[in-house]
């Protein structure tokens, strides 16, 4: 039997380091690629923000011939107060829909000047723009979407609503009469609804 030669173990080694260097090459720039976005498998853990259903958006929702209240849920952290709660429900609706099957009745500008919670129901505060442009239908659903937002924590909360600090009587140039408070139930009383 033959022993094998110094040259042929010393090819032998040549030829693992050569395999491995171009193994390693290939590896090093294989892990250099942009990496591909994946599905989760079913058997990965998706990380959910913490938080669940505080209050509800009202949007206005085209149902035929008719308009409709479309309340849309707002997700915020347990940690929020009522008031915080109420305040971003209340500043969402103001900035508008964010989806094309809402709409609002509520002017561009509108801004909430001042909102607080007291044993007698919920004081809202709102910017003059609230009061401009619109007919009589426009007037209502405008009430209509900040009344049900902001008694979306408790539908029988009374609600006071104030334009730069005075109370609302009048709304409009058709003169669109402001009962205070408002609740849910003389809202739909008075307004049949709308």
């Amino acid at each position: 039997m033959r022993r094998p030669t110094t040259g042929l173990i010393a090819g032998i080694i040549v030829a693992v380091l050569a395999a491995g260097t171009g193994a390693a090459w290939w590896a090093y720039h294989r892990l250099k690629a942009p990496p591909v976005p994946s599905q989760p498998t079913p058997s990965e853990s998706v990380q959910v923000p913490q938080g669940r259903e505080r209050a509800q958006i009202y949007w206005l929702s085209s149902q035929g011939e008719s308009v409709k209240l479309q309340p849309r849920p707002l997700i915020l952290s347990q940690k929020a107060s009522d008031r915080e709660v109420l305040e971003t429900a209340i500043n969402r609706l103001l900035t508008g829909p964010q989806e094309a099957k809402d709409a609002t009745a509520i002017p561009q500008g509108t801004k909430l000047l001042g909102l607080s919670l007291e044993k007698a129901g919920i004081r809202v505060n709102l910017s003059q723009q609230f009061t401009t442009g619109g007919g009589s239908a426009s007037m209502v659903e405008r009430l209509a979407q900040i009344l049900y937002t902001a008694t979306s924590i408790d539908p029988n909360s009374k609600v006071w609503l104030e334009v730069e600090g005075k109370p609302l009587e009048v709304l409009g140039g058709e003169g669109l009469e402001v009962p205070q408070p408002l609740s849910r139930r003389q809202f739909e009383q008075d307004f049949d609804g709308n």
